[in-house]
């Protein structure tokens, strides 16, 4: 898919992002795999599931998934502006590599935002506490350039006080799971506040695992520029349902 101010690459992001002009995009939103799937048990929608998202999400070592994570932050420091920032997702499973593959690659680390989960499925072995929360390091291409954040929009949007790094809300809702949806997948009020908190109107997004393409429709709603790229047919054929019917929505 390519429209004016979307496009979508159907392959895997490390042939498509050297592709990509250089330092041409202001964002970089990642929810990279978490390499979580074991075969283990876990709850979904109030039922016992096997943890197996797919072979993308399963791993060999540590070592292998630390060497993934540093190559494609790499290759996606290239494409972003010297002003441009980046943010990951993760959980305790992945993101300490993430962020030591962000401090490798020479970006400066901004914030570490916290994303609560109001309705978080259960912890079936009552051995730890409940998983209700994931992370999003926030993180700048160049220490010395100025980054974008939109502080008076946050302030205005939280009641006149500072914004600050925990953002609470419920997971992804029945609508958003219309066409289909990503086992990992990011509810949009959650895209929508960061790209309205480090992103100007017009600006460019890239999100080099796109999913479903929560980061498109929030990218289109808010009036900024989009580029996704996703390996998994299944999921372009969700992300192109949704964009179809926000494209229609706008007429």
């Amino acid at each position: 898919m390519n429209t004016d101010k979307i496009t979508l690459y159907h392959g895997d992001c490390f042939d498509i992002l050297p592709t990509i002009k250089e330092e041409s995009v202001d964002l970089i939103f990642a929810d990279p795999p978490y390499f979580l799937s074991s075969g283990g048990i876990s709850c979904s929608s109030g039922k016992m599931v096997c943890v197996d998202k797919g072979d993308w999400d399963k791993k060999s070592s540590d070592i292998q998934m630390h060497a993934f994570n540093s190559k494609w932050i790499s290759e996606s420091k290239r494409v972003l502006k010297k002003s441009g920032t980046i943010l990951i997702c993760g959980t305790h499973h992945n993101i300490y590599s993430i962020g030591m593959a962000l401090i490798e690659n020479g970006f400066k680390i901004l914030n570490n935002i916290t994303w609560q989960k109001t309705n978080p499925p259960p912890n079936l072995s009552c051995r730890y506490f409940t998983h209700s929360t994931e992370y999003i390091i926030w993180a700048k291409k160049d220490a010395k350039a100025k980054h974008t954040f939109n502080y008076e929009l946050m302030k205005e949007l939280n009641n006149n006080k500072q914004m600050k790094d925990v953002i609470t809300g419920p997971c992804i809702n029945r609508k958003e799971k219309e066409f289909g949806y990503h086992p990992t997948q990011k509810p949009l009020y959650l895209l929508e506040h960061l790209i309205l908190a480090i992103t100007n109107q017009n600006d460019l997004i890239l999100d080099p695992f796109s999913g479903t393409g929560t980061t498109l429709v929030a990218a289109y709603k808010t009036n900024r520029k989009a580029i996704g790229i996703e390996i998994e047919n299944q999921y372009i054929q969700i992300t192109n349902k949704r964009l179809d019917k926000e494209f229609n929505n706008a007429k």
